[in-house]
């Protein structure tokens, strides 16, 4: 019997483990796949929606995660079951299937040995089933949970970009991955040691891989997802960042094989239609909208009831290694103070090692009417962006970042630190010029935060209409800016220049170019080199 054809058309697998939905057509099931930890599950979903629609061969594989997809799988019915199963087979979704993750509640868990079995289990899948049957030209693979994968495609002659959403790695030992199911003597060499191993026995015994490291040094290409902070860990900023990490991503950056790629906010943060509001709202109503949402928060939160206080925003964990609550702990006080007949408030709705610490500064200084310290809650966090005038993110370092991006969309102007993430995204506001979108400090600590926030201060004591015309262009320029489209066309940008040819036929490719002629974007490009071209 002659061999299957290969399709004319380049096949692409993206391996995540989560996602918040597929498109429609791609399979029975994508109406029910949703499993989400963070910013990763809505890259995937608007990178694999934007190549179906333009026809491209797309497929994913991720953890079958039968109660997150199904309910609660005691309580299906034969009948359920089967049609479960029934649906799986001849889609372009590929689950991973293991007993570890089919009872899961959460996509990640708390617990170090957990986790790595569940991303062992995931990579087995994935290399021993889900490759051979798919066949890709090109494997796009998603931080530690798959950074096998790359070694093995690059000893199998397929391409792979590895994305890097996070600095964190992990390692272990040769012997635990082949006990899992991964015949790792194939491409061992290809993996990156935590020392150097002289031979497959030595490595297999003695030296643990270095799992994001690995991914790094094997992958073909890889990304950030963010310009900047590509550029700082080159640079040597950044003491948090793993030795390894960062010789191996330099190695990429220098050789031409790397890229910077912004996330994007969830397409549900819209303003026009959030259900969280007690008013919905456009650019064309934005004053109005943000006062009614002003007035609910306050009374939620028990602040003085004022329509002209200016609010600010601490939507982040409240995490001193990377967030910066410290420095804004510093002079917390005295802002308040400061501003007291301006009634200035600050609401943080956010959990984290600091929260202790500002309830403590709310209660000693009597400020439960200027100062709010309550726990995460989604339906609250969506209406604090939509009341708050400033939002606050005075990140030490940040690899991307989403609160920046989410925030201005409902006319919430930033304060940040010009680092990674927030670099990128937030420009300077000049008001003269009618440009920029919030307010930027490049001296990290309490000093530098006071003086962004005395800027916003500045902005917030402009007449009204002045205010109303600036955020209503910022929310504009925004929805433009801070898309999933715009996400998707620069991986398929980096797809195509790896694979040396259009994923999709000529029609769509002139879509794609229409596209990004139109969104005109200033991220950085893709650098060409000898050692790119020879890939």
């Amino acid at each position: 019997m002659p061999a299957k054809s290969k399709p004319t058309k380049p096949c692409i697998l993206i391996v995540t483990p989560e996602i918040t939905y597929l498109p429609q057509g791609m399979g029975n099931l994508m109406q029910r796949m949703s499993a989400k930890a963070g910013g990763l599950a809505d890259v995937s979903a608007s990178l694999v929606s934007a190549l179906f629609e333009l026809g491209a061969d797309v497929h994913v594989a991720l953890p079958n995660y039968r109660r997150m997809f199904q309910g609660d799988v005691f309580n299906l019915h034969e009948k359920e079951l089967r049609k479960y199963y029934e649906a799986l087979p001849d889609t372009n979704i590929h689950l991973a299937e293991d007993r570890i993750f089919y009872y899961r509640d959460q996509v990640y868990s708390n617990q170090s040995d957990e986790s790595m079995r569940i991303a062992l289990a995931f990579q087995r899948e994935v290399i021993n089933h889900i490759i051979p049957r798919v066949r890709p030209d090109l494997i796009h693979c998603n931080d530690w949970m798959t950074a096998l994968i790359p070694a093995m495609a690059r000893r199998r002659g397929i391409k792979s970009l590895f994305t890097v959403h996070n600095i964190h790695t992990r390692q272990v030992e040769l012997s635990r991955v082949e006990e899992a199911g991964i015949d790792a003597a194939e491409f061992w060499m290809n993996l990156f040691f935590c020392g150097m191993p002289h031979n497959y026995d030595h490595a297999r015994s003695q030296i643990p891989v270095d799992l994001l490291t690995s991914g790094i040094f094997a992958a073909h290409y890889i990304n950030t997802v963010s310009p900047r902070f590509l550029w700082e860990i080159v640079e040597g900023w950044h003491s948090v960042v793993p030795d390894s990490v960062r010789a191996e991503l330099r190695n990429k950056y220098f050789a031409g094989c790397s890229a910077g790629i912004l996330n994007a906010p969830d397409v549900s943060y819209d303003p026009a239609t959030d259900d969280a509001l007690a008013m919905n709202f456009t650019a064309g109503n934005p004053m109005q909208g943000k006062a009614a949402n002003k007035a609910a928060l306050q009374r939620e939160l028990q602040l003085k009831q004022d329509p002209d206080a200016p609010i600010f925003y601490w939507p982040s964990r409240l995490d001193p290694v990377q967030k910066g609550p410290q420095i804004l702990a510093e002079i917390l006080h005295s802002i308040v103070s400061d501003y007291w007949e301006r009634d200035l408030q600050v609401v943080f709705v956010a959990n984290g090692p600091y929260q202790l610490a500002f309830e403590r500064i709310v209660a000693d200084f009597d400020l439960s009417d200027r100062v709010s310290v309550v726990d995460f809650d989604e339906r609250l966090s969506r209406l604090a962006y939509a009341a708050s005038d400033f939002m606050l993110m005075p990140s030490l370092f940040e690899p991307c970042g989403l609160p920046q991006m989410t925030s201005p969309l409902y006319g919430s102007l930033p304060v940040v630190h010009s680092t990674g993430g927030l670099y990128d995204t937030i420009r300077p506001l000049n008001v003269e010029q009618s440009t920029g979108n919030g307010f930027r400090f490049d001296h990290y600590g309490s000093a530098g935060l006071r003086w962004a926030i005395d800027q916003a201060m500045e902005f917030h004591a402009l007449p009204a209409e002045t205010r109303e015309r600036e955020i209503r262009r910022v929310m504009l320029e925004s929805a433009g800016e801070f898309s999933h489209k715009e996400v998707a066309r620069r991986y398929i940008d980096i797809y195509e220049e790896m694979l040396e040819r259009p994923l999709v036929e000529k029609e769509s490719g002139e879509y794609i170019k229409s596209l990004a002629e139109s969104l005109a974007p200033d991220g950085l490009p893709l650098q060409q080199s000898a050692d790119f071209q020879s890939l």
